[in-house]
């Protein structure tokens, strides 16, 4: 005999009523784990790039690290635990190779007199244990320092010039380092060029911002010299007002220029107090028009 589908229905929803509520597991507990090695990230900023290194700090506790602990001729982690990673935000050359923007494991293999070290496309990686030739990017040799005598493993990047560093470890008595230069001016004027693609033609920051940028390393002053008025005419400030004047300068518009670092002198103490800029800017704005009217360039 079939049912009617009322009478189904009604069945249906009185076994789902009667059931009992199934109890919901609780989460495992589990103790977070307590590291001899303790971990660690250090960041540097080059240009508008960043480098990243994240490492776990072993000690030495009275062991033989070189040709011992850490054995002559098989990659090593540079570390502790998990493999040291390097992350280069944009592209650079690593000991005078070129590397693309991404993240790398970077591992060694010791020797007594040279290393070599790697850095490895397979950055997420436990010890050196699955580290395979293959995922290499690219190796390079150094020559190990003798440093005084160090218990953690330590790291530091140091800065070189505007758009390079020195990477650098040391561990127990020894330290290797490598270079690292980034082409910080293609860098940002790709960034440049990208902001200003989208950029609205009322707001007068982002054209000021470009134009600076040229007028100080003395770059593509023609297109300075049309993001200023852009700017200008997006909205006047001391700002884009007193890089007008310089842009002026340097085509040779001395009058010209002397009349706009002027106007930006004006259009500062013309603010409220609270956005004006400090004493220091008008005392010294005030010395350069000075120096500009008396017909000495300056540099």
């Amino acid at each position: 005999m079939r049912l009617p589908c009322s009478v189904l229905f009604a069945s249906a929803v009185f076994s789902a009523q009667g059931q009992a509520p199934v109890a919901k597991m609780p989460e495992p507990v589990r103790l977070t784990p307590l590291r001899t090695s303790p971990a660690a990230t250090l960041s540097q900023d080059v240009g508008i790039s960043s480098i990243k290194l994240s490492f776990n700090r072993p000690a030495v506790r009275g062991r033989v690290v070189w040709g011992d602990l850490v054995p002559f001729g098989q990659v090593w982690r540079t570390g502790a635990n998990a493999a040291t990673t390097i992350t280069f935000s944009d592209p650079c050359k690593v000991a005078g190779k070129d590397v693309p923007a991404g993240t790398y494991a970077l591992f060694a293999i010791p020797g007594p007199n040279r290393w070599t070290l790697i850095l490895s496309r397979k950055a997420q990686q436990w010890g050196a244990y699955s580290y395979d030739a293959k995922d290499d990017l690219l190796r390079y040799e150094v020559s190990p320092e003798s440093v005084p005598y160090e218990e953690w493993l330590d790291y530091h990047i140091r800065l070189t010039g505007e758009d390079s560093v020195r990477i650098e470890f040391s561990w127990e008595t020894l330290r290797v380092g490598f270079p690292v230069v980034f082409d910080s001016k293609a860098i940002y004027w790709k960034h440049l060029e990208f902001k200003l693609a989208t950029a609205s033609h009322t707001d007068w920051v982002p054209w000021y911002q470009a134009a600076d940028y040229c007028q100080k390393h003395d770059i593509h002053m023609d297109l300075a010299s049309e993001w200023i008025d852009k700017s200008l005419k997006a909205g006047p400030s001391f700002w884009n007002q007193e890089t007008k004047a310089r842009i002026l300068r340097w085509q040779g518009h001395g009058p010209e220029s002397i009349a706009w670092l002027e106007k930006a002198i004006q259009t500062a103490r013309a603010l409220p107090p609270d956005k004006q800029p400090p004493k220091e800017w008008f005392s010294d704005k005030d010395r350069e028009l000075a120096t500009w009217k008396s017909g000495v360039k300056t540099s």
